[in-house]
């Protein structure tokens, strides 16, 4: 199985500004990145995100028409979640435009536009239009998405569907053996599909 591995605009090894990012760019990298795998190597059966990341994948996966499959790995059931983490935040965007804040340990630029750009989206739908086999790992303990987004996802999507529990693995995956783990069930559920 070959598989392409990337950050979001602004993230870990891209390119570009966060702070310059929306959900709604984080949808068109995925475009993007699924275009330039088919053009190089092989069009993308199966998407995978984690966190924000993992709403992003089932946004996408409606404009990617070789997707066969969906994996979300601690994914809230709405972009929109992520305002809840700025709420100390909220009343300098509005002012400012933007602001500096703390996410899962790391420090970003948000701008009024990226919370603007969450506020837009209509995941219910998406979620409950997917028409594609889902698998949704999340972990009870996750102290940055809830369970309860997994469950909410899960209630939505239409069979194929499946969810797996990660005990009590963090929402960033640091343990080696969380990811092993994802990584080994994910390639073991996807062969059934693709």
């Amino acid at each position: 199985m070959g598989v392409f591995r990337f950050y979001f605009t602004g993230l870990g090894e891209s390119d570009g500004d966060f702070a310059d990012t929306n959900f709604s760019s984080n949808i068109d990298d995925l475009q993007k990145a699924a275009a330039y795998m088919e053009q190089e190597w092989s069009a993308p059966r199966m998407l995978i995100g984690h966190s924000l990341g993992g709403a992003a994948v089932l946004q996408a996966a409606h404009h990617i028409s070789s997707a066969e499959a969906v994996a979300t790995i601690g994914a809230p059931c709405n972009p929109e979640h992520v305002t809840h983490h700025l709420m100390d935040k909220m009343d300098e965007i509005e002012k400012k435009g933007k602001a500096r804040v703390k996410l899962a340990g790391r420090v970003f630029t948000i701008k009024k536009q990226f919370l603007d750009d969450l506020k837009e989206q209509a995941m219910n739908k998406v979620i409950s239009t997917l028409d594609k086999p889902l698998l949704i790992f999340h972990s009870p303990v996750d102290q940055t998405v809830g369970i309860d987004n997994a469950a909410h996802i899960y209630k939505l999507a239409k069979h194929p569907k499946s969810f797996i529990s990660l005990d009590d693995a963090g929402h960033l995956l640091h343990n080696e053996e969380d990811a092993k783990y994802v990584g080994s069930v994910t390639a073991a559920w996807g062969d059934r599909y693709l």
